[in-house]
């Protein structure tokens, strides 16, 4: 049986979460979503273990560092994509590992597209093929 990975989506934008949302419900992930600080904590303490998080750093509620923190001592395990616009949140790969970046703009869903299935072959040591980049060997 396929294993459905779960995947929060933290963007302070409605339109870009939708987006994302959207995009990742048709690469056949289950999707929560989550608009600020607060809203990333409760999944991360109250609801089933999620095996990713697209986050925008720049969340309503949200000190980056604070966040980052808390999720690191909850959820050590799990991956970050950090979805902004600057590379201002390289100190971010030294709170919580692994932590990769994707530069928002236009092709920046086509890149969330490439590097999510990869990431979750490698945490799940399986080969995810998505169709577009052949999948990775973990």
């Amino acid at each position: 049986m396929k294993k459905t990975y779960k995947i929060l989506i933290a963007d302070r934008n409605s339109h870009v979460r939708e987006l994302i949302r959207r995009e990742m419900l048709a690469e056949g992930y289950s999707v929560q979503l989550a608009e600020n600080g607060r809203e990333v904590l409760k999944w991360a303490y109250h609801h089933d273990p999620l095996d990713l998080l697209i986050l925008d750093p720049d969340l309503p509620d949200a000190d980056e560092s604070l966040l980052l923190k808390k999720l690191k001592r909850v959820v050590p395990y799990i991956p970050v994509i950090l979805h902004t616009y600057l590379s201002d949140y390289m100190f971010a790969s030294k709170l919580i590992n692994p932590t990769v970046f994707v530069e928002k703009g236009g092709s920046s869903i086509e890149k969330l597209k490439k590097i999510v299935p990869e990431i979750l072959g490698k945490i799940s040591g399986t080969e995810i093929d998505n169709g577009k980049s052949g999948g990775i060997q973990a």
